[in-house]
């Protein structure tokens, strides 16, 4: 299977046939036998001969390469608490850096590197909170905010530089992101002189709260269009920003569509009139389109990032229809989880029907179909 998908790879390589016909002639061919070793159920067959299947996630980085990194990510774990326990937060940034240079720069090991990642972004948050954070000087909260974030960038940008992980350089890009909202809120709390813009300005901040989650969108659609077969890192950076920007648009889009329908006074699932079907109309359509557009960029996170959200709109519904209170969450339960199997069974299926209905110029620049 592995020589087929090879030899396939090659032939799209030198404009034979294109690549997404290599994808696509890759399950029929396997499917056929052609390629195929002649015993395939033995257990001394290699496993890299098994027919892998031809509907495989190229979605998610490459995480795992045995149980050997899950063991060493246990050990950084298990290391850096204790470390934190004993030394506060003196002892687990020269482990991290010790750390990452045995096992990011040397030995290359993914997991590891995105544990570490996660632990030094841990280690500069709780250190600027302590060291930066609000003080009693009278400075507003947009200026803390700023402070708080201001050593974010360059040591992300450093730890990237070093090692390269593509996690880093997503975290790069959020913390330029809060930066600038602080900074934009900063510079509208002074043109209007209100102490805290957000409050004062509910409908004019979240709105320039989607505007920011859009940009992230946008920032992450960058990488993943220069990558569209997903082999390269750009890939990655591009799943970690995904990964957080679904929620940030999914959430901010939710409180702007209820800012515009009920007022900043409008309480969220608290209406006992009509007012809990609209809203709860208005997250399922939210969550429907966030879903069309992880179809459509073959990103999964803009469905789980909504599975949540839908579960309230459903339960509402079911309440205001006189749901028994003991049933609701059960049913819930079930509907909420027959979505995600149906969506995720059918993942290639929908998405192929999807994009069809898209011109052929925005087709070419979107993910393979599979």
């Amino acid at each position: 299977m592995s020589d087929l998908k090879t030899a396939l790879e090659g032939a799209a390589g030198e404009g034979i046939i294109s690549p997404d016909q290599a994808m696509r002639l890759l399950p029929y061919l396997a499917e056929r036998n052609i390629g195929a070793p002649t015993v395939r159920n033995g257990l001394s067959q290699p496993r890299d001969n098994d027919l892998t299947n031809p509907l495989e996630d190229s979605e998610a980085p490459r995480f795992i390469r045995g149980f050997h990194d899950v063991l060493i990510t246990i050990g950084i774990i298990v290391l850096l608490a204790g470390l934190w326990g004993l030394t506060s937060f003196l002892g687990p940034l020269p482990a991290i850096i010790v750390l990452a240079e045995i096992l990011v720069r040397r030995q290359r090991l993914a997991l590891p590197a995105v544990a570490l990642t996660i632990a030094l972004a841990q280690w500069i948050i709780t250190v600027s909170v302590v060291y930066l954070g609000p003080a009693d000087d009278g400075r507003s909260i947009m200026v803390d905010w700023m402070v708080m974030t201001l050593p974010l960038p360059p040591l992300f940008a450093l730890f990237y530089w070093r090692y390269r992980v593509p996690l880093s350089l997503a975290m790069l890009l959020f913390s330029l992101f809060a930066l600038l909202l602080a900074a934009v809120f900063y510079i509208m709390g002074l043109v209007t002189g209100a102490p805290n813009v957000v409050l004062a300005y509910p409908l004019l901040s979240i709105c320039i709260m989607f505007a920011a989650a859009l940009g992230t969108f946008a920032v992450a659609m960058y990488f993943d269009l220069r990558d569209p077969q997903r082999v390269t890192r750009r890939s990655d950076v591009a799943f970690w920003l995904h990964l957080a920007t679904a929620p940030a648009l999914l959430y901010t889009a939710n409180l702007l569509a209820f800012m515009l329908e009920f007022g900043k006074d409008g309480d969220i699932f608290t209406n006992i009139d009509t007012g809990g079907y609209t809203q709860a109309a208005t997250i399922v359509v939210i969550v429907a389109i966030m879903m069309l557009i992880g179809l459509i960029i073959d990103r999964r996170a803009f469905v789980t990032a909504g599975l949540l959200s839908l579960g309230v709109a459903i339960g509402t519904i079911l309440r205001q229809n006189n749901a028994g209170l003991d049933k609701v969450s059960f049913i819930v339960l079930m509907i909420v989880g027959l979505i995600v199997l149906v969506i995720g069974v059918g993942w290639p299926h929908l998405r192929r029907a999807t994009v069809r209905l898209l011109p052929a110029s925005i087709q070419e620049r979107l993910p393979a179909l599979r």
